[in-house]
């Protein structure tokens, strides 16, 4: 046998994507592993395996004499799968709970025997333990998705790193099988909507007012694809809550943004610009989540989609007045927190830079949307709170919210109903239909409406009052508007850019409307046309909007004994006394000065930091559990994605680097854990206290329903994953490829430290061993310190911060715009993605 026989398989035979790795068969080693009459040049064993299965034989599997097929100790192994008899056997032996999946619940004896390739399946080895068990699950079923019957797959697949699988999974699996397109192609699965409990469950799409030529398109497609059972209806001009309300019983999809694309036969037709959906039963465009998730498509490298995304956001503010709580008709009236701002600016900057015009272009039609956006619903009544200056999340409606599970509302209508001797069912009609009036309810379900806006839905934080309070992450959220409108009109757009006059409740030019209504009222209505027509915007205006919301938000949301900042509510005149982990989008913002920062970092850091990443709130904020006051998903002890990015972002920011690391250690062990031990699978949410995916709450848990193999992931988390990894150091990535636990990884890595600080204060005769020695175990270890001493790390901030890579001293933390505009700001230093310089 040649030397080049024995070379290793190269590394890209494991990693590469299914769609190459088994329909395009070539990615094996050079090794004669089967009979060589089979085999003709350039044929790898895979594609032996397909000219096998044509035959309808498998005796060609073996030679006319074995000779000597003993595998090689250098060589990897490759294992030759009947692929349909050895899924049966392993669910038949391993999956002893009947879930189609093989994980650590499951008590059968965890070992299988396979035949090498290279023996032609003479030599059998085992593959034990539930990950390379779960794997191999998952690879069969994927070999089956192109049609395999017979496959040579690397053990290196089964055995690979789990970070690099899931990444890889991520990366070529989960954002296809998470992306959507509306249009004749796209609109089969996207019409599907598991939240419908209406008894019209018709494939149904409702157009914006105006948009002729793509109510024409759809209605084409409905005659041209009749088994779609397609209705397309058009939105009035004016959409109220009323008629919202009176479509709920004929829910459908929302449609989105559309390009012009010519045929192979040289015509025209309309194509969906696509977009990812969370997952699970949310089969649609949501708010929050496509901010998120486009942090994750963006770290890998899928600047189209995320580019796509932003898109179908500024066509829901053009044509719907907001960005929806999703694009269903039964979200109409509802938004979620905003983000397009920082989901704009981090797509621009990774524009080509050849296509700077365009680029531009581009740009300005978003940044419209956003100040309208930011103008018409959060800086307008009923959202803007005139006595504070600061926003509320206020979703208006009438009746219950049609999208929850048919008993969702049982525990809160049934002593309305008892009290009319009515079911719950008859009261909940009568109460929908308004010949029921009850003002309590009223109450209940704009709070309830309000909740489901700020998407932390639902939380013992926000219940019986949201749409009272002022959130500390809804106001920080705007201040990023501000702050990044207010740079993007000074830096691209010549600190001037021109829209359309927006009304709004906006303090700044309330003075100056009331001025204008006096005009206009003697110049009559032609002259109120003349001057509402266009508005003027600087960037020392929304520099000014910034400066005063931090102004604000620190007289009424910042507590300074406890050091984190709280929600504020308007009705009562109070602070709340909530502790939630939302406290850090002020330095994901930007809003908190550095005295904050480092008050946040020893006072309530400690507080949400638990094993596996960061809690939603405390757990003496929540309060006790009972059968009647149950778990709340957002609360303790349940972590999720967005909480997580944005601290980790906002640490980075003030220079906490070790903060950031440890908490995305905490978070990606989880999700790691989790992967390896109950065959893929990557949930919504985790409860981080206890270490489980497997929470009992009021929604469950989306994502862990699959069979065989997860094909989707969820998009938050997926994202967290792939933007987390950039936070890795090697020794941290090496150590979460061994699913080390936190505490252990940090304990073993603040005793490095501890030692390479020892031997570089040893000057003696011993200083250069032991330096060396103490500089190979922070090597070896990684350069985190997991002291946890928070006198000891306030008191070292100032000297370490100095020599981040990315430090900005507190007094270069400014807009050059004035006196009267400046804003204590750090600049987005976020190393992973942070904006690219332009060339």
């Amino acid at each position: 046998m040649t030397d080049t026989a024995r070379l290793p398989v190269p590394p890209s035979t494991t990693v590469v994507p299914a769609n190459e790795y088994y329909a395009n068969a070539n990615y094996v080693s050079r090794n004669r592993s089967i009979g060589s009459s089979l085999k003709t040049p350039g044929q790898g064993a895979n594609d032996i395996a397909t000219q096998a299965e044509s035959s309808g034989s498998t005796t060609k599997y073996r030679r006319q004499r074995r000779g000597s097929h003993d595998d090689k100790a250098i060589k990897p192994r490759r294992f030759l799968i009947d692929v349909e008899e050895t899924q049966r056997l392993i669910l038949e032996q391993e999956d002893t709970d009947g879930d189609f999946q093989i994980t650590v619940n499951d008590i059968g004896p965890k070992v299988i025997t396979l035949g090498t390739a290279d023996s032609a399946g003479f030599n059998k080895y085992d593959v034990r333990g539930t990950y390379m068990l779960s794997n191999l699950l998952q690879e069969l079923s994927l070999a089956q998705d192109y049609g395999r019957k017979y496959v040579v797959l690397d053990e290196a697949r089964l055995n690979e790193n789990p970070v690099d699988r899931l990444s890889r999974m991520i990366r070529h699996h989960f954002w296809d099988g998470l992306t959507r397109r509306i249009d004749a192609e796209g609109l089969e699965t996207i019409s599907n909507d598991p939240k419908n409990r209406s008894k019209n469950t018709a494939p149904r799409i409702y157009i914006p007012y105006g948009e002729d030529e793509v109510l024409e398109y759809y209605k084409g497609v409905s005659i041209s694809k009749p088994n779609l059972r397609l209705e397309v209806e058009q939105l009035p001009k004016e959409i109220t809550p009323e008629y919202v309300q009176s479509i709920n019983e004929k829910p459908g999809i929302l449609a989105l943004a559309m390009t012009k694309h010519v045929e192979e036969d040289g015509s025209e037709t309309l194509k969906g610009v696509p977009f990812v959906v969370p997952g699970g039963r949310f089969n649609e465009m949501y708010g929050w989540d496509s901010y998120f998730e486009s942090l994750g498509l963006l770290a890998d490298g899928r600047l189209e989609l995320a580019k796509g995304m932003v898109d179908n956001f500024v066509y829901e503010i053009q044509h719907y007045g907001k960005i929806l709580n999703a694009n269903r008709s039964y979200y109409l009236t509802r938004t979620q927190p905003p983000f397009l701002t920082d989901m704009m600016l981090k797509v621009y900057d990774r524009l080509p830079f050849s296509l700077e015009t365009e680029n531009k272009q581009w740009l300005a039609v978003a940044l419209v949307a956003a100040i309208k956006e930011y103008l018409t619903i959060w800086m307008s009544q009923p959202r803007y709170d005139p006595a504070t200056g600061l926003s509320r999340f206020y979703s208006e409606g009438v009746g219950m919210p049609p999208e929850t599970e048919a008993t969702h509302f049982d525990h809160v209508i049934k002593p309305f109903a008892d009290a009319m001797d009515l079911t719950i069912e008859a009261y909940s009609k009568m109460y929908n239909e308004g010949t029921v009036i009850e003002p309590e309810l009223d109450t209940y379900f704009k709070h309830d409406r309000a909740v489901r806006e700020s998407g932390h839905d639902t939380t013992y934080r926000l219940d019986n009052c949201c749409a009272d309070l002022a959130t500390i992450d809804l106001n920080a959220l705007l201040y990023k508007y501000e702050i990044d409108i207010a740079e993007t009109i000074q830096t691209i757009f010549g600190d001037s850019f021109e829209t359309p006059y927006f009304d709004c409740y906006d303090t700044l030019t309330q003075e100056k409307e009331e001025t204008g209504d006096q005009e206009r009222k003697a110049e009559g209505e032609e002259g109120k046309e003349s001057v509402e027509k266009m508005m003027t915007h600087t960037s020392e205006q929304w520099f000014e909007r910034a400066r005063i919301r931090q102004e604000r938000l620190n007289r009424y949301c910042w507590n300074e004994e406890r050091g984190m900042y709280f929600d504020y509510d308007t009705r009562l005149e109070t602070m709340c006394t909530y502790e939630s982990v939302t406290t850090f989008y002020a330095m994901w913002a930007g809003c908190a000065d550095r005295d904050k920062a480092e008050r946040m970092m020893t006072k309530a850091l400690p507080l949400f930091e638990v094993t596996g990443g960061l809690v939603s709130g405390t757990e003496s904020s929540r309060g006790f559990i009972t059968l009647a006051r149950p778990n709340r998903q957002w609360d303790f002890p349940f972590g999720w994605a967005p909480h997580q990015i944005i601290s980790w972002i906002g640490f980075e920011k003030y220079g906490f680097m070790e903060e950031a690391k440890r908490t995305c250690y905490r978070w990606l062990y989880t999700i790691t854990k989790s992967f390896v031990d109950f065959n893929g699978v990557v949930p919504e949410k985790f409860d981080v206290v206890n270490m489980t995916h497997k929470v009992q709450v009021e929604y469950g848990n989306v994502g862990v329903d699959f069979k065989f193999i997860p094909r989707e992931g969820f998009g938050w988390m997926n994202a967290s994953y792939q933007v987390g990894l950039g936070y890795m150091d090697r020794g941290l990535r090496r150590a979460l490829g061994a699913v080390m636990e936190p505490n252990m990884v940090f304990r073993s890595r603040s005793q490095a430290s501890l030692i390479a600080n020892a031997a570089k204060k040893d000057v003696g005769t011993t200083s250069n061993n032991v330096n060396t020695d103490g500089k190979k175990a922070g090597a070896e270890a990684g350069i985190i310190d997991s002291n946890t001493n928070t006198s000891k790390r306030n008191e070292s901030h100032h000297s370490l911060d100095q020599h981040q890579p990315h430090y900005i001293p507190p007094e270069l933390h400014h807009h050059p715009v004035g006196h009267q505009s400046l804003v204590n700001q750090p600049l987005d230093v976020t190393t992973r993605l942070r904006r690219p310089l332009r060339m």
